[in-house]
């Protein structure tokens, strides 16, 4: 039988799950006024096991929101041949960025559960010295992932939340509140940008000095390594336009984990699988099943793989000549945060934007050699290797769209690059996203500013980072 990835503990005891569940309990039954989320009361964890057991807890229920993030993008086509009623009421004003008025049923992104990981690592980092039972290297550990937890979660709210860092002057922008501390009585307001970016920074260094696990067994994958923390280094340098952080950052990912799935070889993986050879951190659940039933891969994202290019039928399949359905996506085997095919293009855009076309070609023609089939590789290599500087960035950044395709990226990069105009039809109505428009980026819940109408105003102190 395949193995599943599991979020439970090795050998929990009764009185660890029994513990969770009443940390759980109490940190669910009540509510912090001001960000609204819920981690207040005791927590009384001592054992290296049992704090472990409140970072699996958060793991556990780490929002899918990248894969949500699908709908707002031109990734997906939703029709009403085959999307139900249901899905309609929770996903349509998503998918058409009707932000103003959206029905009640409607889904939303996530901001309490972040908030309740970033607390749960700020309590982890605070109690580090507590921990008992455990050795050095495993509370070193634990403290380690607890810091990224809290970097990948204000990232996320980050780009949710806060307008993209390379459209703005990101020292004088609002982006979101910092939580970095376990006291919950302080009337918190936002942040700049940079300041939050900072924080992201800062605490990916901290992470670096802790995590000692370089690679964890297949079920266990979910958790943070010391190659996740240079994984989300080089993707938060790309996001702010560092083109030198994230091209560093991405070659040492590709030093650690070089490994790509062979989509030419009989036996390969989808690579975004848990258990792919490219998997790296398989935390969140990119495309769980009930995204994956809302609609079809849309036509411009098809028209963009050419022939020859084996993800066509790796990724997807062809039911009809008008519909295609997602292969990749529908169950916990796709769980995909960090995977080592990103990285190669990652180090290819960098080192583009960077002027080192050789680099770039390089980094790029290596995936290339694993996505198209032998008869069309050489062909398209030549033809980059032909193209201006302009059309091979363009190129590099259209690799990006075939290869991460529903897996939480093509919102971002459009955020992060160009904020293009999209337009969308449904029904015989037509949707419109402008270029720059404000909608990519999201408001704050309103129950967070009901609950404190302070939280938009941008404080004006940098924030201790710890």
């Amino acid at each position: 039988m395949m193995k599943m990835i599991s979020h439970s503990p090795h050998h929990t005891v009764h009185a660890v799950r029994a513990l969770l569940l009443l940390l759980v309990t109490v940190l669910m039954t009540s509510c912090n006024d001001f960000l609204d989320i819920t981690p207040t009361g005791k927590v009384i964890a001592k054992t290296g096991e049992e704090y472990r057991a409140l970072l699996t807890y958060e793991y556990k229920y780490f929002p899918s929101d990248r894969g949500l993030s699908t709908l707002r993008g031109d990734e997906m086509t939703l029709s009403a041949a085959y999307t139900s009623d249901l899905d309609l009421d929770t996903y349509l004003d998503l998918w058409r960025w009707n932000d103003d008025a959206p029905a009640v049923t409607t889904a939303y992104f996530n901001w309490r559960t972040y908030y309740h990981a970033i607390y749960i690592s700020n309590y982890i980092i605070a109690h580090q010295h507590e921990i008992a039972s455990a050795t050095q290297a495993e509370v070193s550990q634990l403290v380690g992932e607890s810091y990224m937890m809290r970097a990948y979660s204000h990232f996320l709210l980050a780009n949710l939340y806060a307008p993209p860092y390379t459209h703005v002057q990101p020292d004088t922008t609002r982006a979101i509140p910092l939580l970095t501390d376990t006291d919950l009585n302080s009337v918190l307001r936002s942040s700049s940008l940079k300041d939050v970016y900072s924080l992201i920074l800062s605490d990916i260094d901290e992470a670096s000095k802790h995590l000692n696990v370089t690679t964890w067994e297949q079920g266990l994958n979910y958790r943070f390594t010391t190659v996740a923390a240079q994984c989300l280094r080089a993707r938060v340098c790309l996001y702010m336009g560092d083109w030198q952080g994230a091209l560093t950052a991405a070659q040492a990912v590709i030093e650690a984990h070089p490994d790509l799935e062979d989509l030419n070889a009989t036996d390969y993986k989808i690579p975004s699988r848990y258990d792919s050879k490219e998997s790296i951190v398989a935390l969140e659940k990119i495309m769980p099943a009930a995204y994956v039933a809302i609609g079809r891969p849309s036509e411009s994202l098809m028209a963009n793989y050419r022939s020859g290019d084996q993800r066509r039928t790796a990724f997807y399949r062809r039911v009809t000549s008008s519909v295609t359905t997602l292969l990749k996506g529908g169950s916990e085997q796709f769980n995909c945060s960090f995977r080592s095919a990103e990285f190669y293009l990652t180090a290819a855009e960098a080192a583009m934007r960077l002027g080192q076309r050789e680099t770039a070609l390089s980094y790029l023609s290596a995936l290339m050699e694993k996505r198209y089939s032998t008869r069309t590789f050489a062909t398209y290599l030549a033809e980059d290797q032909a193209m201006t500087d302009g059309d091979l960035l363009a190129e590099i950044l259209r690799e990006r769209y075939r290869e991460l395709a529903f897996e939480g990226h093509r919102w971002y990069d459009l955020r992060r690059t160009t904020m293009p105009a999209l337009t969308k039809t449904y029904q015989g109505e037509t949707y419109t996203l402008d270029s720059l428009d404000t909608r990519y980026t999201l408001r704050f819940p309103t129950e967070a500013v009901e609950a404190n109408p302070e939280i938009e105003l941008m404080t004006a102190t940098t924030p201790a980072g710890q």
